[in-house]
C-alpha cells in the first residue's frame, strides 16, 4: 500500500496547486490569452524562453502553436529560445551564459511581440536578463512563476501579466505550468477559430 498511498498523494498534491491556481488566476490567465491573441493577429510573434525542465514544456508549447492543438488550423509564429543547442552554446562560450536568451531577444524580438517566460521560482539570472532585453525591444512579458516569484516578480511592469504558482515544490510548478500552457493554446484557438470548449 505504501507505493500506491504515494501515488495518491502526488495526484492530490497537483490537484489542491491547480485548485489554488484556479482561484487566484483565472482572471489572469484569460487576459494573457487575450494579449497573446492580440500579439498574433497583429502579426507579431511569441518568444519563449525557460532553463531546465521549463524549456521543455517551452518547447511543447511552441510546438503547439506551430503544429495544432485540438483541431488543425494554421501555425502561429512562436520560437523558443531555449531549445537551439548551437546558438546557446555560442553565446556562454562567447560570453556568457546569462545572456544566452537575452542575445536573442535583441536578435529577434520587436516591439508587439510577446515574451512568454517559464520559471519554477523567479530566480534565474538568464530570464532577469530577458526580461530585461524583452524590455529593451519594447515587448510585453507574460511570466509563468512559482514559489515567491523571486527576482522576477519586481521586473515585472504593471501593464504585465504574472501568473505564480502557489508551490515551492517544483514537480507541482511544472504540472500547473503545463496545465496554463494547454489552456492558452485552447483559449487561442476558441478566439481566433471558435468551436466548443
Amino acid at each position: 500500500m505504501e507505493l500506491e498511498d504515494r501515488i495518491v498523494s502526488q495526484f492530490h498534491n497537483s490537484m489542491e496547486v491547480n485548485a489554488m491556481t484556479i482561484e487566484q488566476y483565472t482572471p489572469l490567465i484569460a487576459h494573457a490569452s487575450e494579449l497573446l491573441l492580440h500579439c498574433l493577429v497583429n502579426e507579431h510573434k511569441i518568444l519563449c524562453c525557460a532553463n531546465g525542465a521549463s524549456s521543455a514544456l517551452s518547447q511543447h508549447f511552441t510546438t503547439l502553436l506551430m503544429s495544432r492543438f485540438q483541431q488543425e488550423r494554421p501555425g502561429l509564429p512562436a520560437i523558443n529560445l531555449s531549445t537551439d543547442g548551437a546558438t546557446i552554446s555560442a553565446i556562454a562560450e562567447d560570453g556568457s551564459f546569462i545572456d544566452a536568451q537575452a542575445k536573442q531577444i535583441h536578435a529577434l524580438g520587436q516591439p508587439g511581440d510577446i515574451l512568454l517566460l517559464l520559471s519554477v521560482n523567479g530566480r534565474s539570472s538568464s530570464l532577469v536578463q530577458a526580461i530585461q532585453a524583452a524590455h529593451d525591444r519594447d515587448m510585453v512579458v507574460i511570466a509563468l512563476n512559482g514559489s515567491d516569484g523571486g527576482d522576477i516578480t519586481a521586473l515585472l511592469r504593471p501593464d504585465e501579466v504574472e501568473i505564480c504558482i502557489p508551490s515551492t515544490e517544483r514537480a507541482l510548478v511544472h504540472h500547473a505550468h503545463l496545465m496554463v500552457l494547454h489552456v492558452f493554446c485552447d483559449l487561442i484557438d476558441f478566439q481566433l477559430f471558435g468551436g466548443d470548449i
